[in-house]
């Protein structure tokens, strides 16, 4: 078992753990038409399932969600996380971020976090991102952090385009 939930720092953001308090937003970004991509609109309980489920992977697995904060104005403007358990196939670097944050570079700064820190820290050899193909920005941010496409990677849904990432070489 993992005890320790982590605390990463970039240029602009801290990627830190959950808090009860960041429940809230997180359900409404869930409940909205914006979760499309990764399944939704979910209700209520749907929503605290998949919260749970983030912090849940850090005592099982190791890694799990970090909320993405500005380093300059503490709001909470997102989610990024390794995804992993029975319902994934391999394990998934996600991300989301809420309205009005979009189109910053905060997405790929964050996932760029969580992906130094799988390689240097947990030592992973591979992750997956599983994009819907109608989200145009999740496949830019994948590229931007160096994701491929896999067309042999298992899916989650068969629609999903895969993304590769792999550890820097050595």
């Amino acid at each position: 078992m993992y005890e320790g939930i982590v605390t990463i720092t970039t240029e602009r953001l801290t990627l830190r753990p959950q808090s009860l308090g960041d429940f809230a937003e997180y359900e409404m970004f869930l409940a909205s038409d914006r979760s499309a991509g990764m399944g939704g609109p979910y209700d209520r309980r749907a929503a605290w399932g998949m919260f749970c489920h983030d912090h849940a992977c850090w005592s099982f697995y190791g890694h799990g969600a970090l909320m993405i904060e500005l380093k300059a104005t503490k709001a909470c403007i997102g989610q990024v996380g390794i995804n992993h358990g029975p319902l994934f196939p391999e394990k998934e670097l996600g991300w989301l971020l809420y309205e009005g944050y979009e189109c910053k570079g905060y997405a790929s700064e964050a996932a760029a976090g969580m992906l130094d820190w799988a390689w240097h820290t947990r030592n992973l050899k591979t992750l997956v991102s599983y994009v819907d193909p109608d989200n145009l920005q999740s496949h830019a941010v994948a590229k931007r952090i160096g994701g491929t496409v896999d067309p042999a990677a298992p899916r989650m849904d068969a629609e999903d385009i895969v993304y590769r990432h792999l550890p820097p070489a050595v």
